[in-house]
């Protein structure tokens, strides 16, 4: 509701203003998956991303009802024209209009939407077919930093009832949705709502499309030229929904997949601002360092927790933040030789703790280094504990 006076997240530029208005819905969509033996959400947004309280308060708000941390997955999409992130930070005390200020009502608003969800999508469920297919999409997406890792792998997940008519979608594709900028302060899904709208009316027969971002980090989509901001936006997500369609035209479904899901909490690094975070993101944040000191002891985690499911050829393995595209091509090439046909990165999944370099970009510096707030060794310790995550699902 647009009297909640929310802003929208991504720009510190925006000040805190409230949305002007709505140009497009944004919607939550939930995947539950049931073999009689054990379930599992998988929960995508139209949201720039998620603070670490989110999750455990929908769970409190589920009762009990067979869900634990363990068992869902948040995957937002990124969005930044949608909720701003630290709106929805209990933790933030802070007051600061460049961070975004804490809005509970808004907090309680989404969590007891997604609670509401899941339990809706965990009933009357129906038998299903599934299958997946990746292909390499060149030109459309791009490394923002000017190095040589893109990963340009578009996957597609088709879920199918028994009689083959369709019933979800699953997309696949890395790009930041930054076609918006801080100037427009109307709600949208960006280019990923218009990807999952136009996709879902090429199928029709009331698919549901869900698209979840990859190693986000360092990529850019590139969309060409067509008049303002939310109509290049809608171009490039019609583009890439024409490409998904292709794609999901060639899955064959199967009846009988592997399906299984992991979880693993891990201790992070110390936390700390980059050395050149007072020239990047102190200036766009209103940040001093006594103030970015106190913000990362209040409002970061020193732990975070990794998810990952396998359906059938399919493996996501999710990211806590904004991976960049060389550690998450780095975990796709070790699953693929593991035998993963289908790997995919969950961009932003459950919670934004930070961007997560490698060593050398994060001494590199630059844009990304001002957000990344556990020294240089994040990097490592994120891939060691998502390959920890997923290789059980290989293995069984």
């Amino acid at each position: 509701p647009l009297e909640m006076d929310y802003t929208l997240g991504g720009y510190g530029a925006r000040m805190n203003k409230p949305s002007m208005g709505i140009h497009d819905d944004i919607w939550a969509k939930a995947l539950v998956l049931d073999d009689g033996d054990k379930k599992y959400a998988i929960v995508t947004l139209d949201i720039l991303g998620l603070p670490p309280n989110v999750k455990p308060q929908v769970i409190e708000q589920l009762n009990q009802e067979g869900w634990t941390e363990e068992n869902i997955m948040f995957l937002p999409s990124h969005s930044h024209a949608s909720l701003e992130m630290f709106a929805l930070n209990d933790k933030n005390i802070f007051g600061i209009a460049p961070i975004g200020i804490f809005q509970p009502q808004l907090l309680d608003y989404l969590v007891n939407s997604l609670a509401d969800l899941i339990k809706s999508a965990d009933q009357n469920l129906k038998p299903v077919r599934i299958g997946s297919l990746s292909k390499q999409i060149d030109g459309l997406n791009r490394n923002r930093r000017g190095e040589s890792f893109i990963d340009n792998f578009l996957t597609v997940t088709r879920i199918d009832h028994i009689n083959g008519k369709p019933m979800t979608v699953l997309v696949n594709w890395t790009g930041h949705p930054t076609i918006m900028d801080e100037h427009d302060m109307h709600v949208s899904g960006g280019w990923p709502g218009y990807l999952q709208r136009e996709l879902e009316s090429h199928i029709a027969e009331g698919v549901v499309a869900m698209y979840y971002n990859g190693p986000v980090g360092d990529q850019s989509v590139i969309a060409g030229n067509a008049g303002s901001h939310y109509e290049k936006a809608e171009k490039y997500g019609r583009t890439m929904a024409v490409k998904a369609l292709n794609v999901y035209k060639d899955i064959k479904t199967e009846e009988k997949i592997k399906f299984n899901y992991n979880y693993k909490i891990i201790q992070l690094p110390n936390r700390e601002a980059h050395p050149d975070f007072m020239e990047t993101g102190g200036k766009e944040y209103g940040l001093d360092k006594e103030k970015i000191m106190i913000l990362l002891d209040q409002v970061f985690p020193e732990q975070t927790s990794i998810g990952a499911c396998r359906l059938g050829d399919l493996l996501i393995v999710g990211a806590p933040g904004e991976l960049i595209a060389e550690l998450g091509l780095n975990i796709k090439d070790k699953l693929k030789a593991r035998g993963v046909k289908y790997p995919a990165i969950g961009g932003l999944a459950n919670q934004w703790i930070s961007y997560i370099l490698s060593e050398n970009a994060y001494n590199r510096g630059g844009y990304e280094t001002s957000a990344s707030f556990y020294g240089k060794d994040l990097g490592k310790v994120i891939v060691k504990s998502m390959m920890e995550t997923a290789l059980p699902l290989i293995e069984e």
